[in-house]
């Protein structure tokens, strides 16, 4: 939870369920690190403090609604990747009162990583490095944790890595993204055998530019590939 009690009126016409909110652990690649966005909260019990951005639900929309509308409202982008996490519901998990959090991860793309607004309750918005990130407001290390044991299992059944890599990419970019996520080091000659054995890239008349080394070719994710691909029972497994 990201809104504090102080923060609970709003112009909003539906009422607020002050006993549940929405929490969500968005994740962007940048630089070869795995990255979450994070706020800082401007007032009440966790100020100054940074957690995982979220907030409060209206009563007349669903979790799903409520969290693309906190997502829209911070990154100013729609259609963001999205998927329910689980409930959080400890009784001590927010001290003030008993509030259950839906927990929710997100993937973005650097090149969206643009016009990120704190919201009215926080005073900044910033992208940490996962691995350096210790401690967090309530339980909110907690959700990132479950959020990234998501993303690791879920990276291995569906393509949903293009969601963090930009347009064009190349494959070193696809596999630095890979190892990233899932923790461990791959051997370049066989990800480049397997993941072209899919044929779901699509292979660009285009090299990088602007690179001190030898320039790379680049590619592009083909979702209308896959989508033909999984009618044909195609599985994606990494």
């Amino acid at each position: 939870m990201t809104t504090t009690e102080a923060s609970k009126t709003t112009s909003h016409s539906a009422p607020i369920l002050d006993s549940i909110t929405i929490d969500c652990v968005i994740f962007g690649f940048n630089q070869g690190s795995l990255e979450v966005l994070l706020v800082k909260h401007a007032d009440g019990i966790s100020k100054d403090k940074w957690g995982l951005p979220g907030g409060w639900i209206y009563t007349d929309e669903s979790t799903d609604d409520a969290a693309n509308r906190l997502l829209l409202a911070l990154t100013g982008i729609k259609d963001i990747y999205l998927e329910q996490l689980r409930a959080f519901s400890a009784p001590d998990r927010f001290p003030v009162s008993r509030v259950i959090t839906i927990g929710y991860y997100a993937l973005l793309k650097r090149e969206d990583w643009v016009g990120l607004k704190p919201g009215a309750t926080a005073s900044e918005v910033a992208w940490f490095k996962v691995s350096e990130v210790e401690t967090l407001i309530y339980d909110h290390l907690h959700i990132l944790e479950i959020g990234l044991k998501r993303l690791r299992r879920r990276i291995k059944q569906e393509p949903i890595g293009f969601n963090m890599l930009p347009e064009k990419f190349t494959l070193l970019q696809l596999m630095h993204l890979y190892e990233e996520i899932l923790g461990y080091e791959m051997d370049k000659p066989n990800f480049r055998r397997k993941i072209l054995r899919m044929n779901l890239l699509t292979a660009l008349d285009e090299k990088q530019k602007d690179v001190s080394h030898r320039a790379a070719k680049l590619y592009r994710f083909n979702p209308e590939v896959y989508q033909k691909l999984q009618q044909k029972g195609f599985n994606f497994e990494f």
